[in-house]
């Protein structure tokens, strides 16, 4: 028998019965780089925005400061709860998580 090797993406398009976890950027971060919702083969949160750096290289910046951590005007939401330690990016994912990335507001 001959086996064909092939290598999966770490981004999938996004499905209604999706087994892994799911990233997607607020419409005001998208205004500066297109990066749609992706389904993602990734078991941290470092390793899910790594694999949607892939599809948009130039999000990078906007989320992630020099030193890899999480920007202060960025908020990272998993299942709608708040990561409040910027600096840590192993995180760990389930299947079914929700990674909601936004620009945080501030002010008064």
């Amino acid at each position: 028998m001959n086996f064909a090797k092939t290598l999966a993406s770490p981004i999938r398009p996004t499905t209604d019965n999706a087994s892994m976890p799911t990233i997607t950027f607020a419409p005001h971060l998208q205004r500066h780089v297109a990066c749609p919702k992706q389904t993602l083969a990734a078991t941290s949160l470092g390793g899910a925005l790594e694999a949607a750096f892939v599809a948009a290289p130039a999000m990078r910046h906007y989320v992630l400061d020099e030193q890899s951590h999480i920007r202060k005007h960025v908020a990272i939401f998993i299942n709608g709860t708040l990561i409040r330690d910027r600096a840590n990016l192993g995180i760990a994912l389930g299947a079914d998580d929700r990674i909601d990335v936004i620009q945080a507001l501030s002010g008064g």
